[in-house]
């Protein structure tokens, strides 16, 4: 870029989102009703690891944190999606709409680094069950979560800067449901063959490489439970990674079928595809832990107990 360029900055972008679409105030309503149930979910998980001293462990540092970044991350986009679509208000700032940019990525790469966090855990206390406790401590499990924080944070500041340097004089139109970056970035009438590399390398270190790395944790869990020689002690091993296993089948499969057919998908359904899988998984993790999760189930059975008895009490 030349660097006399004046670099123009627009007072606003307009999102286009989901225009065209029949009956789409339906649609609105189900992203609140999953909006809802991810808070409430997500809020009575997170409740029962603070006040459950049995689930104070390593694991459940990382459950907490995907809890956490989940009623965040909905909170970031669906409130604003009603707001935008349904009262019609599709102005937005620049500076807003780089914020935006920003808080929302930073929990979508959260969500991956934290499915490998989990999967770490499950490696180490399959793999390695004696030294479990030694290698997975508290303090490694919270250094690992805070890691991913500043690697989720300092790739998105590296993407906004890059976005902060392209001048904007043609289109404000974003043809997203939010301040995505890919269609912000393809807006600006200077060069942005920069951003078209962030666009590729970062997804590569934060949704790929986890992914990877999960994939192999998995094949490593399977070969160490096949040295199992009681077919009731591998299943017993099996059962403490389904949960796990679902929550990253529920966050990659959208987005991996969703990126292999982007191109031959009419703009709507990619869009409402997209939104889809950025607001099913947060509504859906917290349910997965109760029912497929022990610990989780015998939390919940020792909160209706207190309650059934402190009724009783308050009766008598």
């Amino acid at each position: 870029m030349d660097s006399n360029m004046t670099i123009v900055r627009p007072a606003y972008f307009i999102i286009s989102g989901f225009s065209g679409i029949p009956h789409v105030n339906y649609y609105y309503l189900f992203l609140m009703v999953l909006y809802i149930m991810s808070v409430m979910e997500n809020g009575i998980v997170m409740a029962l690891i603070c006040f459950d001293h049995s689930l104070k462990t390593p694991k459940y540092i990382a459950v907490f944190n995907l809890a956490f970044v989940d009623v965040v991350g909905s909170s970031a986009l669906v409130p604003k999606v009603i707001d935008t679509f349904w009262f019609d208000h599709k102005y937005i700032s620049y500076s807003n709409c780089l914020t935006y940019l920003f808080f929302y990525y930073v929990i979508l790469i959260m969500q991956s680094l934290n499915l490998a966090l989990l999967s770490f855990d499950r490696l180490i206390a399959i793999t390695f069950p004696l030294r479990y406790q030694i290698i997975v401590s508290l303090k490694t499990m919270f250094s690992l979560v805070a890691a991913c924080w500043i690697i989720s944070i300092f790739d998105m500041l590296v993407a906004v800067g890059f976005l902060i340097r392209l001048s904007y004089c043609r289109s404000v139109v974003i043809n997203s449901y939010f301040c995505d970056h890919g269609p912000l970035y393809r807006l600006a009438c200077n060069d942005y063959r920069p951003n078209d590399i962030i666009s590729i390398v970062i997804p590569v270190f934060i949704i790929w490489a986890p992914l990877l790395f999960i994939l192999i944790s998995y094949m490593c869990i399977g070969a160490a439970l096949a040295k199992i020689d009681g077919a009731q002690d591998r299943m017993k091993a099996f059962k403490t990674c389904t949960a796990h296993i679902m929550l990253v089948i529920i966050y990659y499969l959208p987005i991996l079928v969703t990126f292999n057919v982007a191109a031959k998908m009419p703009r709507n359904a990619r869009i409402i595809s997209l939104s889809l899988a950025a607001v099913i998984p947060p509504a859906l993790n917290p349910l997965i832990y109760v029912l497929q999760t022990q610990e989780i189930k015998l939390s919940v059975k020792k909160v209706f107990k207190r309650m059934r008895q402190s009724k009783i009490y308050n009766m008598s």
